[in-house]
């Protein structure tokens, strides 16, 4: 009996987009189950780890950017 070998697109890593992807649709809560089987299965914990704190990061600035701006311009 010949065992079935994983396909080489099944063992690779997510790539850097794919985690970008995975972290952006995770934020808003659309992530597909397809796609959180593949991170989970595939994917280094540390790199959805680090995506997850910059996104944060970069969003927390990018609101705190917008409250000042919209508080400049009405006084």
């Amino acid at each position: 009996m010949a065992s079935e070998q994983p396909s080489k697109d099944e063992k690779r890593p997510p790539t850097f987009w794919e985690v970008v992807g995975s972290t952006l649709a995770a934020a808003i809560g659309v992530q597909s189950r397809a796609n959180k089987v593949r991170d989970f299965s595939r994917g280094n914990p540390v790199h959805f780890i680090l995506a997850g704190i910059l996104f944060t990061v970069v969003f927390v600035v990018i609101v705190m950017f917008v409250v000042k701006t919209v508080l400049n311009s009405t006084s």
